[in-house]
């Protein structure tokens, strides 16, 4: 008895993602898919010799045929994928008594220039994942090879992603369409590059978990060891952290960092100062006074006559400034 076929539910169906039109940037390439589908090819069918200047993946799932590449004949079968392009000349042809299914994607790869200012958002480890693999997609040799990493499951991931309506289909589909690049690059004659990412030591790591628990809990009651056991680490440990990163002491940053958000709910609105008291984690008005003066050598309500002009997208800077005197 012959075993279902996993990929007959893409049949229904074929042009689903085709018609699409999915286009996407990974690392520094932009990427459109012009087709990612299941083509049956009938026994004996010939597809005469065409080039594409884009990538053209051909992936077997089922039956068996030839593929002629620069004159050279290949036998396919189930299990084996090629690539033809960007302007190989090919011509592939079903067996004379099998029927031959192909899985293809063919996609458009093209470098896109980009300024310092979009290479600095934390993905330099992402360019060169991709530059890498395209560099070993293009010395892939021209030959079918088996598809030991199982690529040809991605492209049901895909297809159901759309089909299902699954949420987030858009990202699953390119998702799907990377591991699928990033699986047949595998099979390149260009050595694996390791890259060593950015890293940070581990104070440097416990410093920012720290700081950003302090952000998200500001408001309420926080003491030295309740930020240390959400590390974990012990509280002196953690208060040795703050002074290695430039920081006078936990106590210090916490109240910079609780009077920093007071100055701006005194600068962008017109609530009481006894009520931004309360809501920045002070205990009452009267210590909020008393904690400012001594900061700023004015009080709170001398602040906010000084900055009723001051619009909130000048905020960050006037308390900056403030910080420096």
């Amino acid at each position: 008895m012959a075993k279902p076929f996993a990929y007959s539910i893409m049949a229904t169906r074929s042009d689903e993602i085709d018609r699409l039109d999915i286009q996407f940037r990974w690392g520094g390439y932009g990427f459109r898919v012009l087709r990612c589908h299941l083509a049956t090819f009938a026994p004996g069918k010939v597809v005469r010799f065409h080039k594409h200047s884009e990538y053209e993946f051909h992936f077997i799932p089922r039956g068996k045929g030839t593929v002629i590449m620069e004159d050279n004949v290949h036998q396919l079968h189930e299990g084996l994928f090629y690539l033809t392009g960007p302007n190989v000349l090919h011509q592939q042809e079903a067996d004379a008594h099998e029927a031959m299914d192909e899985l293809c994607l063919h996609i458009d790869i093209v470098p896109i220039k980009e300024s310092e200012d979009e290479q600095s958002w934390g993905d330099p480890w992402e360019r060169h994942e991709a530059e890498s693999c395209i560099q070993a997609l293009n010395n892939l040799p021209l030959r079918p090879h088996v598809d030991q990493y199982n690529a040809m499951s991605w492209f049901l991931s895909a297809y159901r992603a759309w089909t299902e309506g699954q949420p987030g289909a858009f990202s699953s589909i390119k998702q799907a369409i990377i591991q699928i690049l990033l699986r047949a690059a595998r099979m390149s004659t260009v050595p694996n590059d390791t890259y060593n990412p950015p890293a940070q030591t581990m104070n440097e790591y416990r410093f920012r978990i720290a700081t950003q628990f302090i952000h998200d809990n500001y408001a309420q009651p926080l003491t030295l060891q309740e930020v240390a056991d959400r590390i974990p680490i012990s509280a002196r440990q953690l208060q040795r952290i703050f002074r290695e990163q430039g920081v006078e002491s936990f106590s210090a940053y916490l109240e910079n960092y609780r009077l920093s958000q007071v100055c701006s709910a005194i600068i962008e609105g017109n609530r009481p100062i006894e009520q931004i008291a309360l809501e920045h984690g002070f205990a009452s008005s009267n210590y909020l006074y008393y904690v400012f003066k001594k900061r700023f050598l004015m009080t709170p309500r001398q602040f906010r006559s000084q900055h009723t002009s001051v619009t909130a997208s000048t905020v960050d800077e006037k308390l900056k400034e403030m910080n420096r005197t």
